[in-house]
């Protein structure tokens, strides 16, 4: 049975929620996806790994997310960010290697970018910056367009119970926060694992990243028959590999 989590009260009186493995530091600190959880293939077997080497090790739910307070459509890529910055400040109190899975890559980079004397490293799994305007709006048509301005929300399948719900105020904030056109300014020892058969962000999209920020010791692998989880065991083991080589 699984533990019940620890809840984290930020500023505005909302709970997030976490599970916490003690040892040595940095801390990796698990960013997952949009509409992902705590309780994915990845961020469960991070939390063995942590248990099994020693290291300190902290997953979490974002705002709207999994058990966490909040409503997903009232969730921004500003907030998202903002609860990993929360997670630093109120749960390590050394450095933090950031982990971000797709949406997270870029929720990830941005508190990176607010945190830099804290963020030792990052690895990134097929991370996804910029997604609401390059990614998503980019295939949008007019009747998508539509659905944003009358209802204010677009739906679409996803790989979970509910439909993705992509809301104006996602989009807009998303607009707003995009980081792939100018340069990224951070200086830390980043790993991109990026699965080649991806249809969710295709693999052009990482050497964006490797092209947009200004550290030089990055890093990035095209994980063969890899798809947009990289979660068989295989894919595990070499975010774990390169996980433990930044410690």
């Amino acid at each position: 049975m699984t533990n019940a989590p620890d809840f984290l009260e930020i500023s505005d009186g909302t709970k997030l929620a976490y599970r916490k493995v003690e040892g040595f530091s940095p801390t990796v600190i698990w960013c997952g996806g949009l509409k992902s959880d705590m309780m994915g293939s990845k961020a469960v077997y991070l939390d063995s790994c942590a248990k099994e080497q020693g290291f300190r090790y902290i997953r979490f739910d974002y705002f709207g997310h999994g058990e966490s307070d909040g409503n997903f459509t009232e969730g921004t890529l500003s907030r998202w960010s903002a609860d990993i910055i929360s997670v630093i400040d109120k749960l390590c109190d050394d450095e933090v290697i950031l982990v971000g899975s797709s949406m997270g890559g870029w929720a990830s980079l941005l508190a990176a970018l607010e945190r830099k004397q804290r963020v030792k490293a990052m690895v990134l799994i097929n991370p996804a910056p910029d997604f609401t305007e390059k990614l998503r709006r980019a295939k949008w048509g007019e009747a998508e367009e539509k659905a944003l301005i009358e209802n204010g929300v677009v739906y679409e399948t996803s790989g979970y119970d509910e439909p993705y719900a992509y809301s104006k105020k996602l989009m807009d904030d998303g607009k707003a926060r995009q980081i792939l056109d100018g340069p990224i300014a951070l200086s830390c020892p980043i790993r991109i694992f990026q699965g080649s058969n991806d249809t969710v962000v295709p693999p052009a999209h990482s050497r964006l990243i490797v092209d947009a920020v200004e550290s030089e010791d990055v890093t990035c692998t095209l994980v063969k028959g890899g798809d947009h989880s990289l979660s068989r065991a295989g894919d595990l083991r070499l975010i774990s590999a390169a996980l433990k080589a930044l410690f």
